[in-house]
């Protein structure tokens, strides 16, 4: 199974809004940890759904946290977050045209 890390960001007058450095353009939130990492999964099957249809390309393939960790973007987005590691298994469709 794969895992896609998400990055989740919290101030006092907000909810954990969750967002992935793989998956450009894609993003969630909820008012608690367990509720963000809900949506985050979910999102991240909706969005998977029309990805080829909305933009013309593969589903981007999910970076290692070593990878991410070379990446300066990653970096600067992931001060002071909370990392999440949010399972993600394509469909046989999916699967298919990979």
């Amino acid at each position: 199974m794969r895992h896609y890390i998400a990055v989740v960001h919290k101030d006092a007058t907000s909810c954990y809004g969750v967002l992935f450095p793989d998956v450009k353009g894609i993003f969630t939130a909820g008012d608690t940890l367990d509720e963000a990492f809900r949506q985050a999964r979910e999102v991240l099957e909706f969005a998977a759904e029309s990805w080829r249809e909305d933009t013309g390309t593969e589903f981007p393939k999910p970076r290692s946290i070593d990878e991410l960790r070379s990446d300066p973007d990653f970096l600067a987005s992931s001060q002071d977050a909370i990392l999440m590691a949010v399972p993600f298994e394509p469909s046989p469709t999916r699967l298919a045209a990979e």
